[in-house]
């Protein structure tokens, strides 16, 4: 049981990056008056928050709807994590995501919330999350709400750790995490090939 927190919940900070996300935030909130910027990541923090919970709960209902299988989100949720972490070992123009910032105005939801934080691979990430099991349920939520609590610990000490760290130091670190979560995608698309084969 132990061991199966401790790997969702580096799944699902690897996959939400804040670490990551830290000069897209610097940017978005670059116009933002001082004292709305502590608000404003705690808002984009809670509507991410929000999203994922959503999904974690609904997510079995929404691949019945869409006649989608445990085996066929594995695979896809691995393939995308895979996309994802070489773009963190291999950095491309406009971030992990392809978002640009936002200037001149408050940023709402769009990009941070979503998909900064609560992005796609979050989403399936979560939808994996999904149990008919109370016990399993409240043990997600707990991994999601301390996630949650890492994303607020660094996002609103964003700036200072730029300040403090340098770019070169935050880039090396996004690409180690990339490396993990690689390892991480392909044992996630390896395990929904054997159910797969099995299930044959």
């Amino acid at each position: 049981m132990s061991q199966n927190f401790f790997q969702s919940f580096i799944i699902l900070l690897l996959v939400t990056d804040p670490f990551g996300n830290v000069p897209l935030f610097v940017s978005a909130l670059a116009h933002v008056p001082d004292e709305r910027r502590s608000w404003v990541i705690i808002r984009e923090c809670a509507i991410a928050f929000v999203i994922l919970l959503i999904f974690m709960f609904f997510g079995r209902h929404f691949l019945a709807a869409l006649q989608l299988t445990d085996i066929s989100l594995r695979i896809g949720g691995g393939v995308i994590l895979f996309l994802i972490a070489l773009r963190m070992v291999f950095p491309q123009p406009g971030g992990v995501f392809g978002v640009g910032s936002t200037t001149g105005h408050e940023p709402f939801i769009v990009p941070l919330a979503i998909p900064a934080l609560a992005g796609p691979s979050a989403l399936v990430t979560v939808l994996l999350f999904s149990s008919n099991s109370t016990v399993e349920s409240l043990l997600h939520v707990a991994i999601l709400s301390l996630v949650a609590i890492v994303w607020l610990a660094v996002l609103l000490s964003a700036e200072r750790m730029q300040r403090a760290l340098g770019p070169h130091v935050m880039t090396a670190f996004e690409r180690l995490m990339g490396l993990i979560l690689t390892a991480m995608a392909v044992e996630m698309l390896l395990a929904g090939i054997r159910a797969y084969v099995t299930s044959l």
